[in-house]
Order: structure tokens, then sequence, then C-alpha cells
């Protein structure tokens, strides 16, 4: 078999590199002061290790370069070649340990950008992955995030490609990879080629997972894949392909890549000549496959044709089940249409909510309660489309179904919380905003909350809204009034304050116009909270609220984080009626 030559970084976590890189960059190194054994896989298989590069890594922590209203971030590391996955973690926790390097300055970023880019080579651009995760975890605003990494090994196993496929956070990151740089192709050397083949064959996985989108370059083109398994099975195709060419050259080699790629981008026409074929995907196959290096006399071809195959037909399916989904939305747009009807009618009586919650056996509002059920496994079936990677990358981001998400949950979760008390499930469980509210009115927020303001949404409203822009309104309303039953017959007194936040917060809502009529309606829920309160003040002598203007330090305390602790940041964010 072949043999490597290797040496160990001087660092608290020794990395292994290969000793061409010490002479290709000239690295210091040193006898290594406690020489031991490296065993490999398999057994048997052992090297003696006595010497050490003294400075193996450089690292350059953010250099920031401005370019309008973006800031590309460059973390550099040069050049530790096979790294473990938690060494990578290790000096990415090094990096941000250092708050005027890291943590300051990525706030400074974040508050003077719309858009930032992280950048990096080698395991630089590991450090950056980690960075922009790090980025996207904590983000609390709209601001867009961009990786890209030139020849940055693989950072985790498929249990963090599903974890970032789950948050939809794949289309935020580019790994650019020559075939024939050795770093990318760490995890698929000698000793794990046998154990990777069996297992692709099988369509299994390895330790070490792809996720976001990966350019495989070659001089003659370039192939673009956001299949993890794809991925994987063109690497280690690539690999074998090139045999023993590689080398240190090509990692070096980037700046030439993108170069040529964006050279032929835009001359606006492909880099290789194609033959005439039946079909453009069959075209752009074989283009594909020989801008990897790969010809059609070699034995592994047929394997990689098939490889692309599968890749194109996952792609082309996320974007078919993303346009049935537009059928179905279509479809189920008029129950929503009947349950609106319902408020209409129901406002002019006792209210939208009450009248669902105090409902009979009307054929009307049997046809409600199971347009809310429809509704419900409607939505419940996208986002289980959406978390198994079934719809394209930035689906939860079109407006389209922001908007319908965002309606269905101001119309349709005042009845989930109708039938949540109705059925007295609140007394087994718990109240609905702690242990009854559906997952998908929670992400359905969040995708309200990142969606792009227009400044149409900040002005004052002149008449009611339509919907009561707080969805979960009802669910406070029905936990003040328990509150003020359990003050009023001497228990938890506590609770003064949380019953102080509440009125403070819907009068709020009401004087700002973001509740709909039937809030107002007589013999109403709120209603009847106001007339509760209103006895349950009088009788302890507390001070009436038209007088809190002048006695605000005695409830200062009290009121001090009222607006914090019932607005959402989708509260912020007004829809037009």
């Amino acid at each position: 078999g072949k043999v490597y030559r290797f040496n160990i970084g001087s660092s608290s976590c020794e990395n292994v590199t290969a000793w061409e890189v010490v002479e290709k960059l000239n690295l210091p190194s040193g006898p290594h002061p406690h020489p031991y054994t490296l065993a490999w896989i398999q057994r048997g298989n052992s090297t003696t290790v006595d010497c050490r590069v003294m400075s193996l890594i450089q690292l350059a922590l953010i250099t920031r370069i401005r370019h309008g209203a973006m800031w590309f971030l460059w973390m550099r590391v040069i050049y530790c070649l096979i790294v473990l996955d938690d060494t990578i973690i290790s000096l990415f926790m090094m990096v941000a340990s250092i708050p005027m390097a890291f943590s300051f300055r990525m706030q400074e970023v974040v508050n003077d950008c719309k858009s930032v880019v992280f950048t990096g080579h080698s395991v630089g651009g590991a450090v950056a992955s980690l960075s922009a995760l790090w980025l996207l975890s904590t983000l609390q605003s709209n601001i867009h995030v961009l990786c890209v990494t030139f020849g940055s090994p693989m950072l985790g196993n498929q249990s963090l490609s599903r974890a970032v496929l789950h948050e939809r956070w794949a289309g935020h990151f580019i790994h650019v990879v020559a075939q024939n740089d050795l770093v990318p192709f760490a995890p698929f050397m000698d000793e794990l080629r046998s154990l990777l083949e069996e297992q692709l064959r099988g369509g299994g996985a390895h330790g070490f997972w792809p996720f976001g989108s990966y350019m495989l370059c070659k001089g003659d083109g370039a192939i673009c894949l956001d299949n993890g398994l794809a991925i994987v099975r063109l690497l280690y195709l690539m690999m074998v392909a090139k045999g023993s060419s590689t080398c240190v050259g090509d990692h070096l080699e980037y700046e030439a890549y993108v170069g040529r790629l964006c050279w032929h981008y835009l001359l606006k026409r492909p880099s290789a000549d194609v033959s005439i074929f039946e079909s453009t995907s069959q075209a752009g196959t074989e283009l594909a496959l020989r801008s990897s290096g790969l010809d059609f006399e070699e034995p592994i071809y047929g394997v990689a044709k098939n490889c692309l195959t599968m890749a194109r037909q996952v792609g082309c399916s996320r974007n078919l089940n993303a346009a049935k989904m537009a059928v179905s939305l279509s479809k189920v747009t008029p129950l929503r249409a009947q349950i609106e009807w319902y408020k209409a009618l129901c406002d002019e009586h006792t209210g939208y909510y009450d009248s669902f919650k105090r409902r009979g056996a009307s054929k009307r509002d049997f046809r409600v309660n199971l347009n809310r059920i429809r509704l419900a496994i409607f939505w419940d079936n996208l986002l289980s489309m959406l978390n198994s990677n079934q719809l394209t990358h930035d689906f939860h981001k079109l407006p389209k179904y922001v908007n319908a998400s965002r309606f269905y949950t101001l119309l349709v979760e005042p009845l989930e919380i109708a039938e949540y008390y109705r059925t007295g499930t609140h007394k087994k469980k718990g109240h609905y905003m702690g242990h009854g509210r559906e997952k998908r009115f929670k992400i359905f927020d969040r995708w309200w909350a990142e969606r792009k303001v227009g400044d149409e949404e900040n002005g004052p409203r002149s008449r009611f809204a339509s919907l009561t822009q707080d969805s979960c309104f009802w669910a406070r309303v029905e936990e003040a009034r328990d509150y003020v039953c359990w003050v009023e017959s001497g228990r938890h007194l506590e609770l003064l304050g949380e019953i102080w936040r509440f009125e403070r917060y819907a009068r709020g809502l009401v004087e700002r116009k973001e509740v709909s009529v039937d809030v107002l309606a007589k013999n109403s829920s709120y209603r009847m909270f106001v007339e509760e309160w209103e006895v349950l003040r009088s009788r302890l002598k507390l001070v009436p609220a038209s007088s809190l203007a002048t006695q605000e330090a005695k409830v200062q305390e009290i009121e001090l984080d009222a607006e914090a602790d019932f607005v959402s940041p989708l509260h912020d964010c007004k829809m037009v009626s």
C-alpha cells in the first residue's frame, strides 16, 4: 500500500498533517519531547511520532472588508490538513472567547449592515462555517448571512446536517472544493476507503457528512450539488479517479478557479464542448461529468452519472412539490373563506371567540369546526414536508406562504383556544399558553417576525383591525380571568401583579386599534374580565385605572415589564386589515 508521512502539531490538541505541507510551506519543526506510537484503523498499522511542527496554525481572527451595505468576514487558518471535528470546535471556541476579536465585532457588524458574508480557506473555512452557524442561532434580526468556504474539511456527521436542514440554514452555505485538493478529502483516506465504499453501496452514512451546497471545481468547469449523499459519493469517485495526483498545489489555487468560473459565466457559454444529446438534462449531466474530470471510458463513469441523475431528480422533486403545494393552498382557501364568513356573522352578536366556545350542535358550527381541523392538517403536512427537505430551502421565506400562514394564525388560533377551554383541557394540562399551543403557530410566528417589514406597516390605525393582531389574546384573557377568581377567593394574592400587567397590555391593544371589534362585543370574555376586575379592584380598594398616571410610583415595579411580558416580536409587526 501507499506510505504517507505525517507530522504532529504542537498545540494542546495535536493535529496530524502531511509532511508534504511542512516542506511546501517551510514550517519550522523539531523533535517531539515525548515520542509515542500512533495507531491507524487497521490493526498492526502504526507509526512512531518523533517530530512535531512548532508553528502549525497561523490565524487572522477576523478581517472586515466593507462593500456597500455588506460586510465580508475573512477567516484565515493555514494549513492544518487533517483535523478532527472536536479540534475545529476548540479552535472556534478559542476565537469566540476573545471579546474584542469576535463577540463585540460581530455585534458591531450586525448593527451596521444588512448582509454578512463569512469566508475562509482550509480550516479557516471550517471556523467560518461555525461562526456563521453561531450567528444564525443567535441572530434576532433578519440580516442575511452567507458563508463561502474554499478547501474546507467537513465539520460533523449526518446529525449536524439534519439539524441545519431542519433550521432551513442550508441555503446560507457554499463550499468550493478543488478536485486535487487534499483537505476536503481528508475523511476519505485509504484507511477509510474500503469502509466508505461498502457503506456507499448501501446508501449509508459515514462519520462525516456535508451540509449546504458544494461546488466541485476542475480546470474545465464545476459541479454544484446540495444533496448530501450525492456530494459524498462524488467526492469519493473524484478521489478514486485522481489516484495519486493529490497535492497541496491545488489547495492554494482557489483564486484561479473562481476567476475562471466567473469568466465563463460572463461569457454566457459552457466551459467545455458538449455533443448533441436527446435532452437538455442529459447534456447537463454529461457536461457536469466532464467538468469533474471523469471520462466516458473510465469504469466509474456510470456510477458518477447515476449519482448526478439522482441529485437532479431530488432537486426537481423539490420544485415540483413546491408547485403542488401552491395548488393545495388554493384548494383550502375556500375553507378559510367560510371561517371568515362565520366570524363576520358572529361579530354582530356575542363575538367570534365566544360564539365558537359556546357553540351548540348546529350544522354551521359543525362545518366551521371541520374546516378548522382540515386547515390544521394542511399546515401540519406542509411543515412535515419542509422538515424532511422535500421543499425548496427558501420556501418558508416566500411572501405567499408567510402571509397565508400569518392570516391562518390570526383567524384560526382563536378557535383553537376556544376549543381548548370549551373542553376543559386547561383543567387537566394547564393554561393554553404554556401547555396547549400547537408547534405550528410558534413556527408561523417566527416566519412572520423574520419577514421584511415595509414602511406601510408602521403607521397608526384609523379603525379596528379585522383580526386581533395577538393570536393568543383570548388565551391571555382566560388566564387573567382565572387569576381574578383566585385572588377573589383569597388565594394567590401575588397574582395581582400579573392582572395589572395584562390590563395594561390589553388596554394598549385597544387604544392602538390592534384588536377586532369582537373583543369589545357585549358579554364577550374580555368585557367580562373587565367587569370582574373592576369588582375585585373596588373590593380591595385598589387604585382605579384612570388614576394610574398619578400613582405610577406605587405600581412601577409591577408595570415595568408589562409590554415585554406580553408582546412577542410579532406584535411589533402590523398586518393590513
